[in-house]
């Protein structure tokens, strides 16, 4: 479940594919994961698992298994 969230605010954020292979998603990586993207993304992320990322992880966000990461440190399990 907490996956295919992850996937759906990637989707959302970025305006990519649902078939879209998330392990290669890097910021900077992809032409639409620009600083715009990374907020809508992070807070797509904060909303969807009803967060409040702070301002390390948030310049840590880097990549779809960095994110995986830091969710992680706020109890959300994959």
């Amino acid at each position: 479940m907490s996956e295919a969230k992850l996937q759906a605010v990637f989707v959302q954020a970025l305006g990519i594919s649902p078939d879209h292979r998330f392990e290669d998603l890097r910021y900077r990586g992809l032409d639409a994961w620009d600083s715009v993207a990374h907020m809508q993304l992070v807070s797509g992320l904060e909303e969807a698992f009803d967060i409040m990322l702070e301002t390390n992880d948030v310049i840590d966000l880097s990549s779809y298994e960095k994110s995986k990461q830091i969710l992680a440190k706020y109890g959300v399990r994959f």
